[in-house]
């Protein structure tokens, strides 16, 4: 434990500084390119002052991350600790493919000049792929099993081929649901620097050098670009920041040979996916009715008065509890 202390703290210092740096470079880039955000008038109207401000900031931290995961990987193997390092790139090269899918949500918004890049069924189609060619490598890697782990009970559930089900589902479910937590100045990377430190902690717990590069990372990433993401923000990330946080989260889960795990810790991410289908659910069902003020679960709370900062606060508490009880459930 003692030996991934300085290694978590460089990846983790080097990551948050260089992403600090590159965010600062590229907000007058995207400014001077005029890409900037468009909001939707169906959002809170008070979001219309926002409009204008430059997106796709996420490449920040995902440069960098991919910066200090080579440097890592390079110090890993010449320093003969490179077990499970395929594990760490497989899980990078997951985050990596749904920030392309980001970048091209993006770049349509961006090109039809509104908020609506991709269809939900070309996003999903994407994010399947993507998911499967996740998992064939993992396991033609032999670094993952069909043996579900079952948190707090400790059974191992032998799942066959419905294993793989399970995993797309998960994947996909959560990478779309980090993606609907970006909704807010500093909602998504404040959440997600709590669920980052939860698996740097599970990582060390069970000895995983490469868990704890890739956590010391996702947490340096998001801190960095908080410094210019929290209210007011003066850039947002962008379908290709927020679908590349889900990856590296849900492929954290993975890598713990735990995945349900993340459903704990994740909680927050869920219920912003769950408040949007129960208001459409509702909607339907009741003929225009709404069950939430407006959906996303955290616009329901500006509806109510919170300020963004509030629910920022709350959110990222309520996760920080979260995942101090999925602890017991880790292997």
């Amino acid at each position: 434990m003692n030996e991934l202390a300085p290694i978590f703290i460089a990846a983790l210092v080097l990551t948050f500084a260089l992403t600090a740096v590159i965010t600062r470079i590229i907000i007058p880039i995207l400014k001077s390119k005029k890409m900037g955000q468009k909001i939707l008038d169906i959002g809170p109207r008070w979001h219309k002052n926002k409009e204008g401000t430059p997106m796709m900031g996420g490449l920040a931290f995902i440069i960098s991350t991919v910066i200090v995961g080579a440097a890592a990987a390079a110090y890993c193997v010449i320093a003969g600790k490179a077990e499970g390092i395929e594990r760490m790139l497989l899980t990078l090269f997951l985050a990596l493919m749904m920030a392309c899918i980001g970048f091209i949500d993006d770049r349509a918004k961006l090109l039809k000049k509104q908020n609506e890049g991709l269809s939900a069924k070309q996003k999903f189609l994407l994010q399947l792929i993507a998911a499967g060619i996740y998992l064939a490598a993992m396991t033609l890697t032999g670094n993952m099993t069909t043996v579900l782990y079952i948190p707090y009970l400790g059974i191992k559930w032998e799942l066959s081929w419905f294993y793989y089900v399970f995993a797309l589902i998960l994947i996909c479910g959560m990478d779309n649901s980090v993606n609907l937590t970006d909704g807010i100045d500093g909602l998504a990377s404040t959440v997600t620097a709590v669920v980052g430190a939860f698996f740097a902690l599970a990582s060390v717990l069970a000895g995983d050098l490469m868990g704890t590069v890739l956590s010391a990372m996702l947490i340096g990433g998001v801190l960095g670009f908080l410094v210019y993401n929290f209210y007011p923000a003066k850039i947002f990330m962008g379908d290709t920041g927020s679908l590349f946080l889900g990856g590296m989260v849900v492929g954290l889960a993975f890598m713990l040979n735990n995945p349900l795990i993340v459903v704990i810790c994740g909680l927050v991410y869920i219920c912003e996916t769950l408040s949007s289908m129960i208001q459409v659910i509702y909607f339907k069902l009741t003929h225009g009715k709404r069950f939430f003020k407006m959906a996303p679960i955290h616009h329901h709370f500006e509806k109510c008065g919170w300020s963004e900062v509030k629910i920022v606060a709350v959110f990222s508490l309520v996760t920080l509890v979260l995942c101090a009880c999925a602890i017991p459930g880790l292997r």
